[in-house]
């Protein structure tokens, strides 16, 4: 059962991929050549395992930094467990991916790494595995760790091993970096990548910001209050003209990633924060409004033209 914050949100997809091989490390991309502050008031609703309705506990401000001067719809909700947490996630996934490939024709899905990559795994299983149009899926990476696509610490074998291998996405429509290239030429070549994706309509452009318009991303969120590669106090928080970043010097080994820059989070049809654990209470409550820092941390940024959801377990939402 989830408990859930109220404001508006459409219903949104998630994204598997394909089974296909481990690439080697010339396999980088399918190409032909290789603001302000915004206040939501929300209800604060729980319900119990006897009770068939939801009772209204108490009233909170969540606060948003804003990309754009127009409000996004922004929800929460919260499971008793995991496992419930994942089924849900799937659903949202899986009508989103029908809504936006009836829409557009494709389905444009950003993953990060983490413990994200396992709370998909409810895609991989019926009645999803059978419904969702995997052909029309094309999946990102957030960011990544610079290291062999083999490597225990590449983003993209987490994604592989735990969901990629289990659904038929094509594997030219799975897009991992070039563990070949340094941290920076990565950056610049993952970059190269979005733009002809988007001079070919696979991914949208936003009208607002004239960055990349992702169908769907999907993220987790450190203990620090992390999301991406993009770290509490780090320069590349205000990096506004570049789509792709890289970083030399992350807090968090293995320090040379690269990273999608706040304005690409932030020009997102949907958004998805999936938060698991209590040892990342207290972010979620001051990101959820309840906090008394002033200083924003990275995952108080995220505020998407279209709409952000949280997912949470009990243990993540206790402090709220």
């Amino acid at each position: 059962m989830a408990t859930s914050f109220s404001t508006p949100l459409r219903s949104l997809h998630l994204f598997p991929a394909s089974k296909t091989h481990l690439p080697n490390s010339s396999s980088f991309f399918p190409l032909s050549s290789k603001p302000g502050f915004s206040t939501f008031k929300v209800n604060y609703l729980q319900r119990s395992h006897i009770s068939t309705g939801f009772k209204q506990l108490n009233r909170f401000t969540v606060k948003a930094s804003m990309a754009t001067k127009q409000e996004n719809k922004k929800e929460v909700e919260v499971f008793n467990t995991e496992e419930d947490l994942a089924a849900s996630l799937a659903k949202y996934t899986a009508d989103l991916s029908d809504k936006i490939i009836k829409e557009r024709g494709f389905f444009t899905v950003v993953v990060s790494g983490g413990s994200l990559v396992k709370s998909l795994r409810k895609l991989t299983e019926p009645p999803y595995i059978d419904s969702i149009d995997w052909s029309k899926w094309h999946v990102f990476w957030v960011d990544e760790r610079v290291v062999p696509k083999d490597h225990v610490d590449s983003n993209y074998k987490l994604a592989f091993d735990t969901f990629l291998c289990r659904v038929p996405i094509l594997p030219g429509n799975v897009y991992a970096i070039n563990d070949a290239l340094s941290a920076e030429a990565a950056a610049d070549d993952y970059e190269t990548c979005l733009k002809h994706l988007i001079n070919n309509g696979v991914i949208d452009k936003s009208q607002q910001t004239g960055f990349p318009k992702f169908d769907l991303m999907l993220m987790g969120m450190g203990p620090d209050g992390h999301v991406a590669s993009l770290f509490p106090g780090h320069p590349l928080l205000k990096e506004n003209q570049k789509w792709v970043t890289h970083i030399l010097d992350s807090p968090k080994p293995p320090p040379e990633r690269i990273s999608f820059t706040l304005p690409v989070i932030n020009s997102s049809a949907y958004v998805a924060l999936v938060v698991c654990g209590a040892g990342k209470a207290d972010v979620v409550t001051k990101a959820l409004g309840k906090g008394e820092s002033s200083d924003l941390l990275p995952v108080e940024l995220v505020s998407p033209e279209g709409e952000l959801k949280w997912f949470l377990d009990k243990e993540a939402a206790s402090k709220l």
